[in-house]
């Protein structure tokens, strides 16, 4: 019995990078994504999240492994094994893509707070200033207990799910047996679900924070737990979104362009408590967003450059780190508030380079993982590295897709 109460201990001891990064990959891009394709096709697209899920688990798994081995971020590991031009390029393209997410999930936290009754030239900048406090004042256990606490929030789209109350016979048999349709948008939607549970600077904020947090190799096993229970868990949310507004939007016909018309559409089918679920788990997924992706890119850039990184790390000690945070949260904040602003070409050109850059990504961390030199013991089995090169393929293929999709047709 003490040897398993040591375990749980060990796990809780470990456990937050991979159940935080997996979680925050549900901002309101995210939502978005999942509200549009239920409210557009009902249930067709539930199919989806079983192969995405494992692949998910797959690429996550792989990238803690190296952080818990290594003790280093993605983007020190790429600038030491492939050269730094190589990595600058990548680091520009993800300040590009990260800048444009950044700008959707602080779009997402004005919308929900308007939905809500509030002005959001008030509540943009007092979000923005909290989580600037938070990242840059406070210390690393401090923000990822904060986090941790946020994720439990998500629970509202499962309780709005559950309210929404789906024919569950139907759900299920939508999730295991594909309904594929011709139809270009249900194309575009499905590459939009991969593409926005699988990023780039998930990778990069996954590994750095693993490093930071000083998990050890003798913490593997909690670490991969943490990871899977991470990745199990938001893809349920993402279930439970698609759920319901497969449920109640797509039976009367409404078409939504975004998660906070969700919101509000849910009003008048679902109840205003619905409704008031969806939206305030909106607004805490595009604040916690707009909190990791822009840490994420202050990470990796600084990793790539040799620079000190570090949110227990003052101004003074890390200025390059905690400027870079800074100057996405300004930025981002401005754009969102200035009218007719062009946000939604900003976020289709960050999806676009976020698309282009992710096989990139993928390519790297494989070659990083079956390298003996840095992982030791620690490589890539042969199944696994069959599932991982089979998604950056396919991913790869989607890719091509996508920008075929925005560009061409």
């Amino acid at each position: 019995m003490k040897r398993y109460f040591i375990k749980i201990a060990l796990f809780f001891s470990v456990f937050g990078p991979g159940i935080i990064t997996a979680n925050i990959d549900n901002d309101a891009s995210g939502i978005t994504t999942y509200s549009v394709a239920g409210a557009r096709f009902g249930y067709a697209l539930l199919w989806t999240l079983l192969p995405t899920t494992i692949s998910l688990i797959v690429v996550q798994e792989m990238i803690a492994r190296m952080g818990v081995v290594t003790g280093k971020g993605l983007s020190d590991l790429i600038r030491e094994n492939f050269g730094v031009k190589v990595t600058f390029y990548m680091m520009l393209g993800l300040f590009i893509a990260n800048l444009g997410t950044t700008i959707a999930n602080l779009a997402g936290w004005a919308a929900s707070m308007e939905i809500l009754g509030f002005s959001k030239y008030a509540m943009v900048p007092l979000g923005s200033l909290a989580i600037w406090l938070l990242v840059t004042k406070g210390t690393y256990r401090t923000v990822e207990k904060v986090l941790l606490l946020a994720c439990i929030i998500y629970i509202g789209y499962v309780v709005s799910g559950i309210m929404a109350k789906p024919d569950w016979s139907l759900v299920f048999k939508r999730l295991v047996v594909p309904e594929i349709k011709t139809d270009p948008e249900y194309i575009m939607l499905t590459i939009a679900i991969i593409g926005t549970t699988i990023t780039p600077w998930m990778q990069f904020y996954l590994q750095s924070s693993i490093a930071e947090k000083g998990i050890k190799k003798k913490d593997y096993g909690a670490s991969r737990l943490d990871v899977v229970l991470g990745c199990t868990i938001t893809d349920i949310v993402s279930f439970f979104i698609i759920v319901t507004c497969a449920t109640v939007l797509f039976p009367a016909h409404i078409r939504i362009n975004e998660a906070s018309e969700a919101a509000m559409a849910l009003k008048p089918f679902a109840g205003r408590f619905s409704s008031l679920i969806f939206a305030v788990s909106l607004a805490n997924a595009s604040l916690l967003g707009a909190i990791i992706v822009p840490l994420a890119t202050a990470y990796y850039t600084c990793e790539a450059m040799g620079w000190e990184t570090g949110v227990n790390k003052t101004f003074k000690e890390a200025p390059q780190f905690m400027w870079i945070y800074t100057s996405i949260i300004i930025i981002a904040s401005f754009l969102v508030l200035i009218p007719g602003a062009p946000l939604v070409t900003l976020m289709v050109l960050s999806s676009v380079v976020n698309g282009l850059i992710l096989p990139f990504v993928l390519f790297y961390a494989l070659k990083l993982a079956n390298n003996k030199k840095i992982m030791g013991d620690y490589t890539n089995s042969r199944i696994f590295n069959i599932i991982a090169w089979a998604t950056v393929s396919v991913i790869v293929i989607l890719t091509i897709l996508m920008v075929l999709f925005i560009f061409v047709l």
